[in-house]
């Protein structure tokens, strides 16, 4: 008898439906085709342990088993519980009237228990677009399951509630998530908020003008001056996700394996920190099965890189494309895979190996030289995708023991907000940009413009402080955001002069 049952495939951040095609005839040998890996391989000795322990068995006769489509690579062993109902639905063991109505995956424990699995939301999200009554997995990931409307999702602990579910002697609950009361339950739910750093005002504005319009920032100061927990602090200020976001990123982690369990949809803006020893395909993805990497997990966020400097040098020149196109593109002999990857780079480094360089306090002791090839381990094209160099000073006593009350994060953010706002309505001709930082040259030169007066001032701030000529074009985008903060329609020229003194690293004599 032959029977077909569904699951799925993830590649990059899609799936695609597998058909497992069962079929028993004569013989007594057992076939597995359709490009399946180990781990699929070895299913046969999970499945023959797991329905021995629930009273059925593989029948001894001649089982051939396909993987449509057969070019696909199919990996992992989410699809025991796949296989393991076909075969029971064409040895007759159980109905098979309803197994092809829904996708079913899971990997199983000897006993008939079901592991949790990683990628369920795209492959939720397929199962609903092609029309299957509902999708049958284990009871840890139907919560992420659940917020796709439109598709019924089962949550099983046990191939015996499958089996006694197709035969019609149970009924399985259903998972409900109100995907939109818990999407706005947990938009709050930061810990942290900016009213925790004391001072540090000047830093705290040039956080605020970055997550305004989008712009990658440096921090550069001497150590336990606060570059750390400023740039921590950085996604409490930044817009809410939308609905779209939200979902955008959930599908990045859930097929990363990065889900906490039980949880369904990501709410908070994610902020990634990897150690500086990273490798370069753990920062941009890859492997030899593809999965995401840090750059695509910080999706709609905050990639913090901090110590800049002690990061590989390969490794910080991968990002540049990223940082460009604003996805990353994983190619292997016989396919590609896209990973989303549209997130603010926030980054802070010592302004020497000793720390203590243009300190107002301690003596830099480094040899000279030293400094200006510290500053030299990041390129040229690195820095010149970040739009804002901030220099952080240290704390003094009386603003760290001041009583006053800091500037809450929800008062920032809802100035930011207003000035996305503003961003969003000027570029909705325009799909791929929804910030200042994201414009084209060709738009520079539409929004950006300025007076007789503003050009003097900038003409003269490149010839007096050295500016070199790739700060030109930052520093319009980033007036272009302090004066959608004021809610200006053009750009004066004290946007202008603040905007110019966000370009430190760019002066020809900074590191002396």
């Amino acid at each position: 008898m032959l029977v077909k049952t569904f699951g799925s495939a993830v590649y990059g951040v899609n799936a695609t439906t597998i058909t497992v095609e069962v079929n028993i005839g004569k013989g007594i040998k057992f076939f597995l085709v359709g490009l399946p890996d180990n781990a699929v391989k070895e299913s046969q000795q999970r499945i023959d342990a797991a329905l021995k322990n629930n009273g059925y068995k593989i029948p001894g006769k001649g089982i051939t088993i396909n993987m449509a489509p057969a070019d696909i690579r199919k990996e992992g062993s989410a699809y025991d519980l796949t296989i393991a109902i076909g075969i029971l639905a064409a040895s007759e063991q159980i109905k098979s009237d309803r197994v092809s109505d829904f996708v079913i995956m899971g990997e199983l424990s000897l006993d008939g228990g079901l592991q949790p699995m990683k990628g369920i939301l795209p492959i939720a999200i397929k199962a609903m677009e092609e029309g299957f009554k509902g999708i049958i997995i284990p009871k840890a990931n139907a919560k992420e399951a659940g917020i796709v409307g439109n598709l019924d999702v089962y949550g099983v602990d046990n191939i015996k509630d499958v089996i006694d579910f197709f035969d019609g002697k149970i009924e399985l609950k259903k998972t409900i998530v109100d995907t939109r009361k818990e999407f706005y339950e947990k938009l709050n739910g930061s810990a942290i908020d900016f009213s925790d750093v004391k001072g540090q005002q000047n830093i705290k504005r040039a956080l605020e003008i970055a997550a305004a319009g989008g712009h990658n920032a440096i921090m550069v100061g001497p150590p336990g001056a606060g570059k750390t927990m400023l740039a921590k602090r950085l996604p409490t200020i930044l817009p809410p996700l939308n609905l779209h976001e939200a979902l955008e990123t959930t599908k990045i982690h859930s097929v990363a394996g990065k889900m906490e369990k039980g949880s369904g949809l990501i709410t908070l803006r994610p902020f990634r920190s990897p150690h500086h020893t990273i490798s370069d395909v753990a920062l941009v993805g890859g492997g030899s099965f593809p999965q995401p990497g840090e750059i695509s997990l910080a999706h709609n966020g905050v990639l913090f890189l901090d110590e800049l400097p002690e990061y590989k040098r390969t490794v910080l020149e991968v990002m540049r494309q990223p940082l460009e196109d604003r996805k990353v593109t994983i190619s292997r002999a016989k396919f590609t895979v896209d990973y989303p990857a549209s997130f603010m780079l926030i980054s802070s480094m010592n302004p020497c190996p000793c720390g203590y360089y243009n300190h107002p306090e301690k003596d830099c002791v480094c040899a000279p030289g030293v400094v200006q090839n510290y500053l030299n381990k990041i390129s040229g094209p690195l820095l010149d995708r970040i739009d804002i160099h901030i220099e952080v000073t240290p704390v003094k006593f009386d603003e760290l023991s001041s009583k006053i009350i800091e500037e809450k994060s929800e008062i920032v953010r809802d100035r930011v907000i207003k000035a996305r706002d503003v961003q969003e309505k000027r570029y909705k001709e325009n799909k791929d940009v929804h910030c200042n930082a994201q414009m084209e040259s060709k738009q520079l030169r539409q929004v950006c413009r300025i007076s007789p007066e503003g050009t003097a001032l900038l003409k003269t701030a490149m010839d007096k402080l050295g500016l070199s000529a790739r700060a030109y074009d930052r520093i319009l985008k980033v007036s272009r955001t302090i004066a959608d903060l004021d809610n200006s329609p053009n750009i004066e020229t004290n946007h202008l002069a603040e905007a110019i003194q966000y370009r430190s690293l760019d002066r020809e004599n900074w590191a002396g």
